[in-house]
């Protein structure tokens, strides 16, 4: 009898050996790619890393976000299109790419709607961007956060410009947005639309006699080599949304959904205060190597593109100008 007890006994110790000497099942790893258009020292970068950092702890790995800075994924036109088939997973990208697929996005180009960086949290963390998430959703994309790309400045190589009048004869690249070259024909410049990745080469060659970015972008990029006059305009702002492929997204669980929709809105506090601070010192050092000059009196550029407010209003309707507008207060 004791003899088939201690059988027994053994039989059931090495049993718990033999599962203890079992590998261990790994977790699954969901990978996923996120595309932007920075430099690798610009703020998108460092945003998109911390974001990347976050979500992995708070997954415990479940989730990776492997990011590629410089268009190295491809340009953002490009990605928003695959990321609406499945075939991109994250973009972060500008209103002003988004509005080719979801025209709405346009309104926020318009200049000077909004008063300051405030303002623009008010909006895009409230009924402004609810509104436009949602329509995003029904073109296959879904909006993580609404980071920041910044307030626009004028670069060229013919003069520093004060006043519309300045800105007569002058090519100057933009995006591919019909809002944005509307605005900048009633101000009286020759917009040229191209890729954010051709604008050096551009510059450089005169194809184009100068560009409107925000300031980490004209260091970054270094087009303070190929640029002679820094307006500080702050003509436009632009929201920088990062895009998930609505495909991808419900493919995770609920969990891991509200983890991503959670840590990219936290980023996109961060990145306004991050992009405001870098602004300052990159200012300092564009000073060094241009001619910088303020525009004390916007109102004459605020006057000069009435009309494509009102176009704007009668294309979007007047619902998102007076929730924007509701925002400033």
């Amino acid at each position: 009898m004791r003899i088939k007890n201690f059988s027994k006994t053994c039989a059931a110790g090495l049993a718990v050996l033999g599962l203890l000497l079992l590998p261990a099942v790994s977790q699954a790893v969901t990978t996923l790619k996120l595309g932007h258009t920075g430099a690798p020292d610009h703020h998108y970068q460092i945003a998109a890393q911390m974001f990347a950092d976050n979500v992995a702890k708070r997954t415990n790995g479940e989730i990776e976000i492997k990011i590629f800075p410089s268009d190295q994924l491809g340009k953002q036109k490009q990605l928003v299109s695959q990321a609406q088939l499945g075939q991109t997973d994250m973009v972060l990208t500008s209103d002003a790419v988004i509005s080719s697929f979801v025209p709405v996005f346009g309104v926020l180009n318009l200049p000077f709607i909004f008063k300051d960086i405030n303002h623009v949290s008010k909006a895009m963390d409230g009924e402004v961007g609810a509104m436009l998430t949602k329509e995003a959703a029904k073109k296959g994309l879904v909006v993580l956060g609404y980071w920041e790309n910044g307030f626009r400045h004028i670069t060229n190589n013919k003069r520093p410009i004060y006043k519309p009048d300045d800105l007569k004869g002058i090519k100057l690249r933009t995006p591919e947005s019909k809002l944005v070259m509307d605005s900048f024909k009633a101000l009286g410049a020759s917009p040229t639309p191209m890729s954010f990745g051709d604008i050096y080469s551009a510059l450089q060659l005169g194809t184009v006699d100068g560009q409107e970015n925000p300031i980490a972008h004209l260091v970054a990029q270094k087009w303070y080599e190929v640029q002679k006059y820094l307006s500080l305009t702050g003509h436009q702002h632009y929201v920088e949304p990062l895009l998930m492929s609505k495909i991808r997204f419900e493919k995770l669980t609920p969990e891991q959904q509200k983890i991503l929709l959670e840590e990219a809105q936290k980023i996109a506090v961060e990145i306004r205060k991050l992009a405001t601070k870098d602004e300052e010192g990159k200012l300092a050092e564009v000073k060094k190597h241009m001619q910088v000059n303020d525009v004390p009196n916007k109102q004459p550029f605020m006057d000069a593109v009435k009309p494509v407010y009102e176009q704007s209003r009668k294309q979007f309707g007047s619902e998102i100008f007076d929730k924007i507008a509701a925002a400033a207060k």
